[in-house]
């Protein structure tokens, strides 16, 4: 009896131990969105531009995170999708990707997978690299080189990805709840010198490309506004998505569009016939600047933004493979211009008129007095309704030309004049 007795309290102290032990090794769900922006926007890793150290230290750090999280490898070389390419010396074709060449220049996207045994699979993605020390995209007109940050554009969006990956690995190691899809998460490189790493993905796909049911794309969503606005483009490429991005949103002012095609890479998947939806929170004055760094972002919002895309995800876990569906390519019907006023427009602004969130010295719109909120309501003879209609107000005039000009300033309507 003595012995039965301590045959059971063995069995049972080895049965703690191996709860206790699975405990241990079961993946646990941390937010760590602020610490991964601070990683990626921090100066040590100077702008992140594709092909550079900097770069390279951000794939890194992603590879380990994937890993850390739980996620399978599914690059070409462990996380890694190397890609290499010609720089464009012709504006109007598409870049080269080749190894045989002079002065190329290697990305690299970092892949990650959770494989559910499912049919079809989800791709998330945001592009990690950005200007390094400025360049070409820069919007900075001061002599002196600075690090380009970037930690909207887009750190934010790496960071969801990161948080969704930790949520969705949690969510799927328990066998009697895993989804209906597998997930292919994606930081891709070379967004910045256009669209590189997704356009290189979807002509080399590490999947059946036909398995991808759909794909979410986060670029700059760190910059939530007070009247919490988030635009959602792509909402066109699939008859459900409207239904569903509007039936779970109860803290947004949702801006949509139906385009499938935008300048982040979500377009290279539309390209494919995959539908797209694609996040944003809007432009700024830091944006393509050195001032765009970690401590200016809306944390609690970009939480908000990870809840609203998890949230939407689960609603379309049982709806089998979305139909796809061709959409406006509304960058084609964009006129052509020479002039510009030297603003940033508010694109999330869904009022009458173009809203200017931003000014910089040394502009027509400067030299006019116009302000950051103004609204302009009339270029010329033009009345302007929408950003399509400043768009072909801007059309008819070349450098030197002036336009009456009208604001509203608040309450006060201006008029002034702006010179070309």
């Amino acid at each position: 009896m003595k012995n039965l007795v301590l045959l059971f309290v063995l069995v049972g102290f080895l049965s703690c131990k191996n709860e206790s032990e699975l405990s241990e090794n079961k993946l646990q769900y941390e937010n760590k969105i602020k610490s991964d922006v601070s990683f990626l926007a921090d100066d040590k890793l100077e702008g992140r531009q594709t092909g550079t150290q900097g770069e390279i230290l951000a794939s890194k750090y992603l590879s380990k995170r994937f890993k850390a999280i739980g996620l399978q490898s599914k690059g070409t070389e462990g996380f890694l999708q190397p890609f290499s390419f010609k720089p464009k010396t012709d504006p109007h074709k598409e870049v080269e990707f080749t190894t045989n060449a002079d002065s190329t220049i290697t990305g690299n996207n970092v892949i990650g997978f959770i494989d559910n045994n499912a049919k079809t699979t989800i791709v998330i993605g945001a592009h990690y690299d950005h200007l390094g020390f400025g360049g070409e995209g820069s919007l900075y007109r001061e002599k002196d080189k600075a690090i380009h940050n970037g930690a909207d554009d887009n750190a934010s969006g790496v960071a969801v990805l990161l948080d969704l990956a930790a949520r969705l690995t949690v969510k799927n190691q328990s066998a009697e709840i895993k989804d209906k899809n597998n997930y292919l998460f994606m930081a891709f490189s070379g967004e910045e010198m256009g669209l590189l790493g997704s356009n290189y993905f979807s002509k080399n796909p590490t999947i059946d490309a036909k398995s991808i049911n759909y794909m979410i794309n986060m670029d700059m969503v760190g910059r939530m506004k007070t009247d919490s606005t988030l635009a959602v483009y792509g909402t066109g490429t699939s008859p459900i998505f409207k239904q569903t991005i509007k039936s779970n949103n109860d803290k947004f002012k949702l801006v949509e569009n139906e385009s499938g095609v935008g300048p982040s890479d979500h377009t290279s998947f539309y390209l494919i016939d995959i539908p797209v939806l694609h996040f944003f929170t809007g432009q700024h004055e830091d944006y393509h600047k050195p001032g765009d760094d970690s401590e200016k972002l809306n944390y609690d919002g970009m939480n908000l933004i990870s809840d609203y895309i998890y949230t939407i995800i689960t609603d379309l876990d049982d709806n089998g493979k979305l139909a796809f569906r061709k959409t406006k390519n509304e960058s084609e019907e964009t006129p052509q211009f020479k002039v510009g006023l030297g603003v940033v427009p508010d694109y999330l602004y869904d009022g009458k008129g173009m809203r200017i969130d931003g000014t910089r010295e040394d502009t027509p719109a400067f030299a006019a007095g116009l302000q950051k909120g103004d609204i302009v309501l009339k270029l010329g003879d033009s009345t302007i309704t929408d950003m399509m209609s400043y768009m072909r107000a801007l059309s008819v005039f070349d450098n030197g030309d002036e336009a009456n000009i009208t604001v509203k300033r608040g309450e006060e309507t201006i008029k002034t004049r702006v010179k070309f």
